[in-house]
């Protein structure tokens, strides 16, 4: 099982670097990532030297996308939510922008960083419809302290490739069920799922043998098939939101 899972990640790490474009702009590099947005366009981010070091930002992209679908971050509560969530990365909010600061040697690490702290606040944020008042993200938190269950937020992991990863939610291991670590997807895509899915087999070795991984699924719109297969061909156990509490046991023993 460790040499499948061994073939995998180096397949994703191929993957990666094969469909990763660079193009000078001006001053700045641009990089285009093979990750996808939810208008299935390749998230680009733009690096630049700086003393010493490099600058890498996504140039205002996603809060500006967020806002021109009618998603806005104007209230304290989600202020402070993509405080939290740009915290867990190691991204700061600049002017709108979502920046890192790099050297040469953690480069990959901190721009795999900000790719992933731009798919996360993409996903929290997003919202199909304006007039939804809660996130799923708060959605979810309620309905674990509802039912009582004891969980860890905001954890971050490093994985056997050396990249750091951000975990919303573990449940720690007790006399009857493993750790449990859990992630929400907004807005279920493939792209997500996969992003997900390789934050969990990078870093599952590093933990307990009977780790688990589990997904929440907003189904508030029909969730492709594929998203689930993508997670499950990976051991992230996917549960749909309206199937929550056939799973309230898993969280609770």
């Amino acid at each position: 099982m460790i040499d499948e899972i061994r073939k995998l990640l180096d397949c994703y790490l191929a993957w990666l670097k094969d469909k990763t474009a660079l193009r000078e702009v001006n001053n700045w590099v641009e990089i285009t990532t093979p990750y996808l947005d939810r208008h299935n366009d390749c998230l680009q981010i733009y690096a630049q030297r700086q003393n010493g070091g490099y600058l890498l930002t996504d140039g205002g992209y996603i809060l500006e996308d967020l806002r021109s679908s009618g998603c806005k971050l104007d209230t304290p509560k989600r202020q402070d939510l993509l405080r939290m969530t740009l915290n867990g990365f190691g991204v700061r909010l600049s002017n709108d922008s979502l920046e890192t600061v790099a050297s040469p040697e953690n480069f990959a690490l901190r721009k795999h960083n900000l790719v992933q702290a731009m798919l996360a606040v993409n996903d929290m944020f997003y919202m199909a419809i304006p007039y939804v008042i809660s996130l799923f993200y708060e959605d979810v938190v309620a309905w674990l302290d509802l039912h009582r269950v004891r969980y860890i937020t905001n954890i971050k992991l490093t994985g056997k490739s050396g990249f750091d990863h951000h975990f919303e939610f573990v449940i720690p291991k007790s006399d009857k069920k493993p750790e449990r670590i859990l992630q929400t997807i907004n807005q279920p895509t493939r792209n997500i799922a996969e992003a997900i899915a390789f934050s969990w087999i990078d870093t599952k070795d590093t933990r307990d043998p009977s780790s688990e991984a589990y997904a929440f699924l907003n189904d508030a719109e029909r969730v492709q098939q594929g998203v689930i297969d993508a997670l499950k061909s990976y051991e992230v156990k996917p549960i749909l939101w309206s199937k929550r509490e056939d799973y309230r046991e898993d969280g609770r023993r």
